[in-house]
């Protein structure tokens, strides 16, 4: 168990370990690895350079665990004297700070006012010049050594064939072409070539591995200088999320991709997609209203897909095929286009309208497939009887059967039975609904909304304060070792929602804001009062029946 004293801090509704100093750093490998917010995650799909993670990637297996990030974690506090510097992210460092003599030595030739910086390795290593060894001139012209190549292999085979003619074991034809020149130029002409180029490739190596070996002095400081940018970056995304949760809308986790614009809204929470099956598992279980889109640049061909998650305003007009657009991180914008909806809870109000949408939606596609096949239906009896019409010609029309009376009396009387029972059930509601007063009509319709929108506001409310971020980046790969809670306050910053100001329509006749309320509540009343009148007079007329 360590000593050192650590700060916690509740980041995203869990306890969580903060890392705010260089000695928070150096002793990043005493910290319990159950205290971890993440035990390991990929090298791609990160919005960090994948130079840099390909350094910490120590292993090279394309993972970055919790030994990989302390290993790193290590070896900068190794070669800074004050590792302090690391929380600035900036990729320039001061000459006095880095305690590695070596790579001081290198960066102290480079330095301007006692910094160096990654733009000045960059220049240094495009500058980097060596003494090349010769390359041999080639022993023929160009274009007579690519002819040569051309027509090598058929030369070859034309004196394969011509030393078995001789033993009489081949004939060749007449109108087979000759090479221009005998055996022995074609072969003393193909041993100058191979020479030469065997030569030349010796040459070109040995310069390329001279000038590779004076570029790679500058590796250390080079490495030093983009862990010195970035691994801060990702311990704020690998230990606490403290990027994710930062209250300035700037600061953006690693593993955010960028902003997607759709339906009036820009959703601040998107993922790159590595693993489309993983994702149809896992994600389901954050809790989250997500859209997955297919992105493509069109000047590029760059594609990629995204997984966004909404988390203000209406569904409405939100389906699969709907089209928008990405802007990753560098600003490059993509046709994002959405293939795939999980559906979960907005908000409450969202789902106090969800079980009248979903009754809308039966209620359309039972219309439409009673219609469909109304229509087969028709369609088929007239095409048969056009059949039959046309097989049996001007034919007797057959028989109709006979009205039997016995048959229907039994059907006539349930009919009544149910109408009888109906009437009853209404005479009761109606007489029921009379006798309250105007206040507890209202309050029986406002109870009849509850008890059916009830349960979804309920399990809405339930599921909006477990929306977890763990399962979306679980199906990415990573191992995250605890629960990354998104809070009703908190996801209304992942979505903007478009703010106009109010206007004045020029087609519209005004009318007051007092007034709107007036109508509205006028409509309410309305609506009410129809209601009641409709269950008094259906209750009247079938008790009326019903005695009668």
């Amino acid at each position: 168990m360590s000593k050192y004293k650590w700060t916690f801090a509740n980041v995203g509704g869990v306890t969580r370990v903060r890392i705010q100093s260089g000695e928070d750093i150096r002793h990043l490998g005493e910290l319990d690895k159950k205290m971890w917010t993440v035990l390991s995650c990929p090298v791609n799909g990160l919005e960090i350079s994948s130079e840099s993670l390909s350094l910490m990637d120590l292993d090279g297996d394309n993972k970055l665990r919790v030994e990989e990030v302390t290993g790193t974690a290590n070896w900068l506090c190794a070669t800074l004297k004050t590792p302090d510097t690391l929380l600035e992210q900036s990729d320039c460092i001061a000459i006095d700070n880095i305690a590695d003599e070596s790579i001081k030595a290198i960066g102290e030739k480079l330095a301007a006012n006692g910094v160096v910086s990654l733009a000045d390795v960059d220049a240094a290593i495009a500058a980097v010049t060596i003494e090349e060894q010769p390359v041999p001139a080639a022993p023929l012209e160009a274009d007579v050594i690519a002819a040569y190549k051309e027509k090598s292999a058929e030369y070859a085979a034309y004196f394969e064939q011509e030393k078995l003619q001789k033993l009489g074991l081949a004939v060749i034809a007449e109108d087979t072409p000759k090479p221009g020149m005998t055996e022995k130029k074609f072969v003393e002409m193909g041993k100058q070539i191979a020479e030469w180029e065997a030569a030349k490739s010796a040459a070109e190596t040995a310069n390329a591995d001279a000038l590779a070996a004076a570029k790679a002095g500058y590796a250390p400081l080079r490495k030093l200088l983009l862990l010195h940018r970035d691994f801060y970056r990702l311990l704020r995304s690998y230990v606490a999320f403290e990027d994710f949760y930062d209250h300035n809308p700037e600061t953006i986790a690693s593993f955010q991709a960028g902003t997607l614009i759709i339906d009036q809204r820009a959703c601040r929470f998107c993922v790159r997609v590595n693993d489309m099956p993983k994702h149809d598992t896992q994600a389901p279980l954050s809790g989250m209203y997500l859209l997955y889109c297919n992105c493509v640049n069109q000047k590029t061909g760059k594609q990629m897909q995204i997984v966004a998650a909404m988390t203000q305003g209406e569904i409405n007009n939100l389906s699969v095929g709907k089209n928008g657009v990405f802007y990753d991180n560098d600003g490059l914008d993509y046709d994002a286009s959405v293939f795939k909806i999980i559906d979960n809870p907005i908000s409450i109000r969202q789902a106090f309208w969800t079980p009248y949408r979903k009754l809308s939606k039966w209620i359309e596609e039972k219309i439409n497939k009673s219609a469909a096949e109304k229509d087969a239906a028709v369609m088929g009896d007239m095409t048969s009887k056009g059949e039959g019409l046309m097989a049996k010609g001007e034919g007797e029309a057959a028989p109709k059967p006979a009205f039997d009376i016995a048959k229907f009396a039994g059907i006539f009387a349930a009919i009544g039975m149910a109408l009888g029972m109906i009437g009853t059930m209404l005479v009761s509601v109606a007489h029921g609904w009379i006798t309250l007063t105007w206040w507890q009509q209202i309050l029986v319709f406002v109870g009849i909304l509850l008890l059916i929108s009830g349960p979804s506001m309920v399990m809405a409310w339930l599921k909006l304060r477990r929306r977890n971020l763990a399962p979306v980046l679980n199906a990415n790969g990573w191992a995250v070792n605890a629960d990354a809670i998104i809070s009703v306050p908190f996801g209304r910053t992942l979505t903007e929602q478009v703010r106009f100001p109010i206007t004045k329509d020029p087609f519209k006749k005004g009318m007051s804001t007092w007034a709107k309320w007036l109508l509205v509540l006028g409509i309410i009343i309305l609506i009410i009062a129809i209601v009641c009148v409709i269950l008094y007079l259906l209750g009247f007329c079938f008790c009326c029946f019903c005695f009668h």
